[in-house]
């Protein structure tokens, strides 16, 4: 049972529970419990699983750690400490578990004197960066707290010393638990602490998360199942006790009309501004080019006041060497400014900020709490937040999150199921510990919340193929793993070197690298491997200035030929963070309401009110929106959540184009737009380009499209079916498949010390994918990997809700014609051409065809 804790201790109750010493050390250090302690502390000590959710700096890893250090005093005042792991603490980060053992140090050492004897309490990191001689010490000496990451927990799990070690936890800390639910390694997770639970017993899991939604789903997640019932677990949020201080800010009166350099140098002026008054700001841009433009204008804009010494840049290609440095000096405040992209999100410590600055829009209100709350890092201070925004649609994005933020709406957590590549590996690794009861195994997986519903076909095709029954597989030196009795209903490892495979292959995070571009025998230059995944036969993009059509891609080679005309694919594409669904609709409701104020005739002064009311914004922001939306009314139509508004216009070179108003982030469109245009090549025989963004998607080509007629074709019920034939014979799928196959060790990334190349990955992969199809078309991991398309890269779940939307007559569907793409369309068709222009000719460009919809406005009235 899942249920909130809504009392909330004494400090007399929570100091009875403690130990005297700890009492004490509390005492000298803090002057009152942090309010999650006050609602938590008691359920741990009374071994109670417990979920804690409060931003960063609100004393919530303490909350975990508090009741154990108090039961490990009392172990070794008692003399009844033994040689073995009494607590294991989880993070994604190795930055966060070094972090963890510095703050450890303090209040072990510092009880141990109060105490007036040696207690010998022991902490330890065990990562992929521990030495042989640190794990021997180990062995030898085992820590009594333990602090890892989920793929170390993974291996020792099969390390037959080791896991001797770990029979008797009665603690596991999961910290960042928001982060690693919503993707693989999650996913890993979970399964290994089922593993952990059926060598150790019952354990006492505690949960450190952020803001995130729904608190009930990370609770399952973190507790599991026991033969189908939910395991019991208090949540404890605090999340709205630390006050939150958030505006949104434009540079300017009226973003559209000001001139691209007044633009640009108000941003700065204002970055500056907010910069001064504040002892250190952390500035999050969205992209990696991003967070070096800004870093670099900072400096060179304001060069008597930024320099290298107190403004650095932090992003995850950058050197290690260099992050640590940016993080080392932010912990001493040694800097005025750090300019990150999303690599400075989650909770490392990065000593005290007062402001954190956004520059465009998170794309998630979970996101944008997260980064906020990087700032008032001591217990009782405010979050200061400020999103600067130049973009109209970002203006309408961010102050959309401003608005849900403040009111307590977050968008919703979406966590893995079901993955059969994750499941493979550690099927594996089961197997490499002990011979297993098929049915005890599989009881064990169900208990984990990402395999629930997990079916005994998908069991049993994932057993089939690690046991070597697919046997054409060994022509492509894929070979089993384990054996299965069947009759005997038992399975367990095969070969001699299997414990060395699996702790030398294991893990979620594929390798990636980036791919040559090539024209005939020419390297043109290079493009990042996720760049090359979205790419599909006909598209094109800009690299080095020039523009060019892809053709096809061998392993990391992509072959391409000169072209002319717009790109379709934006050369930041790769880089760039989804629009989450539910602030999508948050954003479509409020554009019903806008159509609405017009309709009826509402003042401008009016209208002005109530979006400076509605939105919490300021005149600026609240102007640039009135115009927004009144030129988008006055010339076409608004969209919105009841209204799917499709708009055909003729460009360039007599050029077709079909806009489709789908603002429901780019995953669904991606799947809408994707299913459209497989209906058009299978009835037409014709590929169209597609351009896709969060706010909708384009179809475009110089002869008749018939957009209308294939979109009418998708149904809520035949979308999965369309979608799975569509991305067949695509890049996207080809990337997906070979990290599953990485992950499932049908491609093995390490092999007796050499390592593989990506190059060479990327080439078997598609060689067994080829292979796969004509053996078996729903093989477990091709089955993966085309869930793995649809669900996490694209979102198959939210792109039937839409269709669901029509069918129920909820959501109309209207057609208009236009000479120039309408306000709301004009970001999506002119991402393309914009690739290809200077920043000034973009700006002018953008201006010019705003011009051209103001005209055409005043002639229809």
């Amino acid at each position: 049972m899942i249920e909130k804790q809504t009392r909330k201790y004494s400090k007399k109750e929570i100091y009875q529970i403690l130990h005297p010493w700890v009492v004490k050390w509390f005492n000298n250090n803090f002057k009152s419990f942090s309010e999650s302690q006050k609602y938590a502390l008691p359920n741990i000590q009374r071994k109670e699983n417990t979920l804690i959710s409060s931003p960063t700096g609100s004393g919530k890893t303490l909350t975990a750690f508090l009741s154990i250090i108090s039961e490990l005093t009392t172990l070794a005042e008692n003399e009844q400490l033994e040689d073995k792991v009494y607590c294991i603490y989880i993070s994604p980060l190795k930055a966060l578990d070094n972090d963890i053992e510095k703050n450890l140090e303090k209040p072990l050492s510092e009880i141990e004197k109060i105490s007036g004897r040696k207690l010998g309490i022991r902490k330890a990191v065990r990562t992929g960066d521990t030495t042989q001689y640190q794990r021997t010490k180990m062995l030898k000496n085992p820590p009594h707290i333990l602090i890892t990451t989920p793929e170390s927990l993974s291996i020792l799990l099969c390390a037959p010393k080791f896991r001797e070690k770990l029979k008797d936890v009665k603690y596991v800390i999961i910290d960042e638990i928001h982060s690693l639910a919503e993707n693989k390694r999650g996913v890993h997770l979970s399964l290994s602490l089922e593993r952990l639970q059926n060598l150790a017993g019952r354990y006492t899991r505690i949960g450190l998360s952020a803001t995130v939604h729904p608190l009930e789903k990370i609770a399952q997640f973190l507790v599991g199942f026991d033969y189908g019932k939910l395991r019991p677990c208090k949540i404890v949020d605090v999340n709205y006790l630390k006050k939150l201080d958030m505006k949104v800010l434009t540079p300017v009166e009226d973003i559209i009309s000001s001139d691209p350099n007044e633009t640009n140098t108000a941003m700065y002026n204002l970055l500056d501004e907010l910069i001064s008054k504040h002892k250190t700001t952390l500035i999050f841009t969205n992209t990696r080019s991003g967070t070096e433009s800004v870093s670099f204008n900072l400096k060179k804009r304001f060069n008597d006041k930024y320099n290298d010494d107190n403004v650095m840049a932090h992003h995850s290609s950058l050197s290690k060497e260099l992050r640590l440095e940016a993080e080392n000096k932010l912990k001493k405040g040694e800097l005025k400014v750090v300019v990150s992209s999303t690599s400075l999100e989650l909770g490392i410590d990065i000593g005290y900020i007062d402001l954190v600055v956004l520059l465009s829009s998170p794309k998630s209100v979970s996101r944008a709490l997260q980064r906020i709350g990087r700032s008032g890092h001591r217990l009782h201070d405010k979050s200061k937040g400020r999103l600067i925004v130049v973009d109209r649609d970002d203006l309408v994005e961010c102050s959309l999150i401003l608005k849900n933020a403040l009111e307590g709406r977050i968008d919703e957590i979406n966590i893995p199921t079901n993955c059969l590549d994750v499941l493979s590996q550690h099927i594996y690794g089961m197997a490499i510990e002990s011979k297993w009861d098929i049915d005890n195994a599989f009881y064990l997986i169900k208990g984990s919340y990402c395999f629930k519903d997990l079916s005994e076909n998908d069991y049993f095709s994932v057993l089939s193929y690690l046991a070597g029954e697919y046997t054409r597989l060994e022509d492509r030196y894929v070979y089993a793993k384990i054996w299965v009795d069947y009759e005997q209903n038992m399975f367990g490892k095969r070969g001699k070197l299997a414990r060395m495979l699996y702790s030398t292959n294991i893990g979620t995070i594929p390798d990636r690298s980036s791919a040559v571009v090539k024209w005939k025998d020419q390297i043109v230059g290079r493009v990042e491997e996720d760049f090359m995944e979205k790419l599909r036969k006909g598209d094109t993009f800009v690299l080095g200035g020039r523009i060019y059509r892809f053709n096809y891609a061998r392993g990391m080679v992509v072959n391409v030929t000169p072209s002319s005309g717009p790109p379709t694919i934006p050369s930041w594409f790769s880089e760039q963070l989804p629009l989450a669904f539910d602030l999508a609709v948050s954003i479509q409701r409020f554009r019903s309401i806008m159509e609405g104020k017009f309709k009826y005739g509402r003042s401008k002064e009016e209208i002005l009110d109530f979006i400076h009311e509605y939105l919490y914004v300021d005149y600026n922001s609240a102007n640039s929106i009135y115009n927004y939306f009144r030129e988008q009314y006055l010339y076409a139509q608004i969209p919105s959540l009841k209204n799917l508004l499709i708009e055909f216009y003729t460009g360039f070179g007599n050029r077709k184009f079909i806009v489709f108003h789908t603002l429901f982030g780019r995953r669904v469109n991606d799947a809408l737009s994707r299913a459209v245009a497989y209906i058009i090549a299978r009835k037409y025989h014709r590929d169209v380009m597609i351009s896709v963004s969060d706010n909708g998607f384009y179809l475009s080509s110089e002869g008749k499209i018939g957009g209308m007629e294939s979109f009418s074709e998708l149904t809520s019920e035949n979308l999965e079916e369309i979608l799975v034939k569509a991305i067949d014979k695509t890049e996207t799928l080809a990337g997906r498949f070979r990290h599953c196959a990485g992950r499932s060790l049908m491609i093995l990334r390490r092999y007796k010390g050499k390592e593989k190349s990506v190059s060479k990955q990327q080439v078997k992969g598609k060689i067994l994918l080829s292979f796969i199809k004509e053996i078996d078309k729903n093989f477990s991991i091709l089955k993966e990997a085309r869930r793995e398309v649809m669900e996490d890269y694209m979102d198959l779940k939210n792109a039937k809700k839409v269709l669901e939307l029509i069918e129920d007559g909820k959501m109309e569907i209207n057609q208009i014609d236009t000479k120039i793409p309408s306000p709301f369309a004009f970001n999506l068709v002119a991402q393309s051409y914009l690739d290809v222009l200077k920043y000034e000719e973009r700006m002018e460009f953008i201006k010019r065809m705003h011009q051209a919809i103001i005209n055409e406005i005043s002639t229809k009235k």
